[in-house]
């Protein structure tokens, strides 16, 4: 009988290019050998079964995203998952998180002092002009000091492996980071399905993050004792609705839209059945210009008229506080190494992916000069939307490009191309594992004495051969990320003898299959 072929028979690294599940590089996993092993021991039918037991799961759970066409419509599809872990050893996990930790404090102290004394703009290691032009700058936050001078309750940092085998930092998200409701799905899913593999492999747990992010919210109320939390929803037919009613409902707090608020003698409350009951936290998931018509936009139907004022009277904390915008702005995030040496002065631990700010003279003129070899990108958009990887541009794309730029040089930077490290993906028309891009989403959380990086995140991977675009809104998929317990030692234990992958326990394999190292054209 003719053995099956395996299911990394195809199994090619594009030269140039580091991948995480075969390449040898300083910080490599030293157990990824064994991990290999369990999956290649499969062939095509019974991997496929799995896959398919992952999606049912995630359908049957509601894990959808929207995506939005160019004529504003917007399409709801299953999250595409792959059952291929990402694995990260504890001693980098340990120097990520040193690093994700003294970025958030130093960008939450350049949020107060902006608002508060500028004297990072007074001493011009961030210019005043990028600061005050920003979309984002919120002027009524101007001399308000949040419960626990906290502005980044939560944030989201992307993070990019390079070819040296270092992490990067992309670009920050401030003001409603998403994608954590996946990780803990994606955790469930890979429990469900390979449940085995974890009685193997000491795993950091992630399912705790919504204790955490709940003492988060707790720790800022303005008042103490039990403080009522809620979380502020646009409604189900935004894109991330799922991850609002999952963390709402793994909190134990109410899942709110802006008319079950109300604001009455500076006070905010929540109307019920048992009448009227205060708020004290609001775990906001709508943007600053729809929270209060009465300050930002007059037509919005998803905030709270008054809001702001009970906010700016201390009587409410809004997570994470309005504002925060300006440093989601990408030509501001250029900034963050220079604000860690200002306020904590200390040395980045995680280096900024290079950037050019386009309304600056002489970068704009090196960006026109070099715009075939970068990336372009508006500052304030997310989900990959308006990314030009200019080195597929034709000469007219990159000469509109250009007149692009130079009529609106503020609304945009420019980056070398990093080439994203890759990692063993299924694709089922490949019939096998293929490498494909990927970066990491990282989430912390800082509140009052409460400063916490969530041990795992969001691998995401850009599912088309050769795309760097690894958002779902751009047809991306993601990773179940595994950061190795300390007391694990680097290593997987052999997978063996593991029984019942799938819920049905239609096979038993024995993950003692060697799989070699394909050919690294590098």
């Amino acid at each position: 009988m003719q053995k099956p072929a395996s299911l990394f028979a195809n199994y090619a690294i594009p030269q140039g290019v580091l991948d995480e599940s075969f390449s040898d590089y300083p910080t490599t996993y030293t157990g990824y050998g064994q991990v290999r092993s369990a999956f290649g021991g499969m062939d095509v039918q019974d991997f496929h079964l799995l896959n398919e037991s992952a999606k049912l799961s995630f359908l049957n759970q509601g894990i959808t995203y929207a995506v939005y066409s160019e004529e504003g419509g917007g399409t709801e599809k299953v999250f595409p998952f792959d059952l291929f872990p990402r694995v990260i050893s504890s001693q980098e996990w340990a120097n990520l998180e040193r690093g994700l930790l003294q970025r958030n404090r130093a960008l939450n102290l350049f949020l107060g002092d902006v608002y508060g004394k500028k004297r990072i703009l007074k001493d011009k290691v961030v210019p005043e002009e990028i600061v005050n032009s920003s979309a984002h700058y919120v002027k009524a936050m101007e001399g308000f000091k949040p419960a626990g001078r906290i502005y980044t309750h939560i944030s989201g940092t992307d993070l990019v492996r390079h070819t040296d085998g270092n992490f990067y930092v992309l670009e920050d998200n401030l003001r409603n980071p998403s994608g954590v409701s996946y990780v803990l799905s994606n955790r469930q899913a890979m429990r469900r399905t390979l449940y085995e593999m974890f009685n193997h492999t000491k795993v950091e747990d992630v399912s705790d993050y919504p204790n955490m992010l709940l003492r988060t919210l707790e720790s800022v109320s303005p008042q103490k004792g039990e403080p009522r939390c809620v979380l502020l929803t646009p409604g189900q037919f935004n894109s991330a609705y799922y991850e609002h009613s999952l963390l709402a409902q793994r909190m134990g707090i109410d899942l709110v839209q802006g008319t079950d608020l109300f604001v009455e003698d500076d006070t905010v409350y929540l109307k019920t059945i048992y009448g009227r009951q205060r708020v004290d936290v609001i775990y906001r998931r709508i943007d600053d210009a729809f929270l209060d018509p009465e300050m930002f936009r007059p037509d919005s139907m998803l905030g709270v008229p008054g809001l702001m004022r009970a906010y700016g009277k201390g009587r409410v904390t809004i997570v994470n506080a309005p504002g925060t915008g300006i440093a989601d702005d990408k030509a501001i995030c250029a900034f963050v190494p220079d604000m860690i040496k200002y306020y904590l002065g200390e040395d980045p631990i995680i280096d900024n992916v290079k950037t050019y700010i386009c309304s600056r003279p002489d970068e704009l003129k090196y960006v026109l000069e070099h715009l075939s070899e970068l990336v372009v990108k508006p500052v304030d958009m997310s989900g990959g939307y308006g990314v030009m990887i200019c080195d597929g541009l034709s000469q007219q794309e990159l000469a509109d490009l250009a007149e692009q730029i130079k009529a609106d040089p503020r609304n945009f930077i420019a980056q070398p191309k990093i080439m994203l490290s890759t990692h063993a993906t299924f694709i089922k028309e490949e019939k096998g594992f293929v490498p494909r891009h990927i970066d990491l989403r990282t989430f912390t959380l800082m509140g009052d004495g409460v400063t916490q990086v969530l041990k795992g995140g969001l691998t995401r991977v850009a599912l088309k051969k050769g795309s760097l675009i690894v958002n779902s809104s751009q047809g991306g998929g993601s990773k179940d990320t595994w950061v190795i317990a300390a007391n694990e030692g680097g290593d997987v234990s052999p997978v063996e003898e593991q029984r019942g992958l799938n819920e049905q326990g239609q096979r038993n394999f024995q993950g003692q299959t060697t799989v070699s190292t394909p050919q690294q054209q590098i």
